[in-house]
């Protein structure tokens, strides 16, 4: 019980950047969706534009519900815009618009990451809602002795699927990366956004992209504290 209170000082950093992360994204956000680009194009415009550029004509663009919600989906080649971004005419609608489209453009080049990424994803899910239960109920084993062999090796194939995870938020930061890097590049080489805009556009998608790099920090920290803990309660039989 003492290691599993120790461990969970590993979670306290991780914990502390991914609130900052978060509020970074939100600071940025609110600072250049009130920011209204001298072109006058919409995040929606911008989307199509890039997509236009690179040759792509199957995928549509659809507005959505919510806050910061954007997103591209690959099974029905839809990108998907929040309601601050498909109609608004901020700096920020169009990076966040623009980085979208990357990820199209991404699906259409077969960009193997995204296809890596995509492959795992069954998998994430059941690492994600079935390892730590794994790893909690073999744990609970351990502590009895006519069952502490079957509990190790139930905690182990937990921390198995959840290294899915890991994995998944591991390849995840090249795609966004990535996808970032392509938004960028087109809004400056086409003229999206005048060269104050843009940096406005670099800031809010640099803050996003560190959301990501929280995630896969949170990610392994509970895989380090699950193996911790269980390779303790290993090591005390």
């Amino acid at each position: 019980m003492m290691l599993y209170y120790m461990t969970g000082f590993i979670m306290i950093p991780v914990f502390i950047f991914a609130l900052i992360c978060q509020a970074k994204v939100k600071s940025n956000y609110k600072k250049y969706s009130r920011v209204m680009n001298r072109r006058g194009m919409t995040g929606a415009q911008a989307a199509h534009y890039l997509l236009q550029l690179n040759g792509i004509t199957d995928v549509s663009i659809v507005p959505c519900g919510g806050n910061l919600t954007d997103n591209y989906n690959p099974k029905t080649k839809t990108i998907n815009l929040s309601e601050g971004v498909y109609n608004s005419t901020s700096v920020a609608a169009v990076g966040i618009a623009c980085h979208e489209a990357g990820h199209a453009c991404q699906h259409a080049q077969e960009y193997s990451p995204l296809k890596l990424r995509n492959a795992i994803i069954p998998a994430t899910r059941i690492g994600s809602n079935l390892g730590v239960i794994l790893c909690i109920g073999g744990i609970y084993l351990t502590s009895l002795a006519s069952l502490s062999e079957l509990g190790t090796t139930i905690a182990y194939i937990g921390i198995i699927l959840y290294s899915f995870v890991v994995l998944f938020q591991l390849i995840t930061l090249p795609v966004e990366f990535d996808a970032s890097k392509r938004a960028l590049a087109t809004i400056r080489d086409n003229q999206f956004l005048y060269e104050d805009e843009y940096k406005g556009a670099k800031k809010v998608l640099t803050a996003a992209a560190l959301t990501y790099v929280a995630a896969l920090a949170s990610a392994l920290a509970t895989l380090l504290r699950l193996l911790l803990i269980v390779s303790g309660g290993s090591r005390r039989r």
